[in-house]
């Protein structure tokens, strides 16, 4: 359910939008063959996003709430819904803000929202194997498992479960800095499973390991950065040219690793593939080299290319200022 608030900052967004399109020069750009646009009119709040590891070209979304224990695998190519999944064995969702799948070929789905900013004492993490076969309604048996963070209660939109050994983490969503918090090494349905945070992190919507474990990859309403993976933690990070969206709320890595996938919330809405750059590229002598290399998730530190992308959203922040005062004074008018 959306606050009188939510909707006056979402009208706010959609202008401020259009003019980041006209001030940019890339909110307009043209999808490529393998961005899409969910079809199905179910799908009206697409919080998460995850590649399919046994049906190639198919992606997993979800509703935020108010709907149901259910997931959608979408065709990539049409943009149709080719199953939607029924949860069984597992209790009323509160708030479902993202899904991963892991190595093992399981679907991982963090019930971990909590927009009371912290009221729940605990959350809830779904999983279940991804089906052979696919049709239009199937019902799976899922598992459920409880969990609470170490440091107390708080609001997370992002679960990652790593390629390569299946270890959950869920990143929180606070305006002054998240954290990423590091679930148990296995997971248990019989007692609850303790995350403690292991780095600071900034504002997060959502994020993803890429397929061969070695980054993590979050992004945020206006931005996204790819951290190094090394020994569980995260390190050295960069930024990731992400694509300005109205709500952006979801990332998946392609399942070869060389794109990213960027969702949004709404009817109809845009899946954006985005294609890697500044990876680590090998120079003649084999050594490694890393390009637009930042401080670490623990620090904090960003790179001093993000000068023009902060300018832009400077830009986009004023102009969606602006159409909000200029909504509060036509609603006094009304009044």
């Amino acid at each position: 359910m959306r606050s009188p608030s939510y909707v006056a900052a979402s009208a706010a967004f959609s202008a401020a939008l259009a003019a980041a399109t006209v001030l940019t020069g890339c909110g307009a750009a043209a999808a490529d063959d393998s961005s899409f646009t969910i079809k199905d009119q179910r799908i009206t709040e697409s919080s998460g996003l995850a590649a399919s590891k046994r049906h190639p070209g198919v992606y997993w979304t979800h509703n935020d709430q108010d709907e149901g224990p259910y997931l959608y695998a979408v065709d990539s190519e049409t943009g149709e819904t080719v199953a939607r999944v029924a949860m069984r064995g597992v209790g009323e969702p509160r708030d479902m803000e993202a899904v991963s799948v892991g190595p093992d070929g399981d679907v991982y789905v963090g019930d971990i929202g909590d927009n009371l900013g912290g009221g729940w004492d605990h959350v809830w993490i779904y999983r279940f194997p991804e089906p052979e076969k696919l049709s239009p309604e199937l019902t799976v048996r899922a598992t459920q498992y409880t969990v609470r963070y170490e440091d107390g209660a708080r609001d997370a939109e992002a679960l990652m479960v790593h390629p390569a050994t299946g270890r959950v983490y869920i990143a929180s969503k606070n305006e002054d800095g998240g954290g990423l918090y590091e679930g148990p090494a296995t997971l248990t349905a019989s007692g609850a499973n303790v995350f403690r945070r292991i780095a600071e992190v900034p504002w997060v919507t959502d994020g993803a390991f890429s397929p061969d474990g070695g980054e993590l990859l979050l992004r945020s309403y206006f931005s996204a950065r790819a951290y190094e993976w090394k020994d569980g933690r995260p390190g050295a990070d960069r930024r990731v040219r992400a694509p300005i969206q109205r709500q952006a709320e979801s990332v998946a890595y392609t399942p070869d690793g060389s794109a990213l996938m960027f969702g949004t919330e709404g009817a109809q809405s845009t899946v954006q593939r985005v294609e890697l750059e500044g990876r680590q590229d090998k120079t003649e002598n084999g050594e490694t080299g890393e390009k637009e290399k930042g401080g670490s998730a623990a620090e904090g530190g960003a790179s001093s290319s993000d000068g023009d992308r902060n300018l832009t959203y400077g830009l986009v922040a004023a102009a969606g200022l602006g159409a909000l005062v200029l909504w509060l004074r036509g609603m006094r008018r009304k009044g």
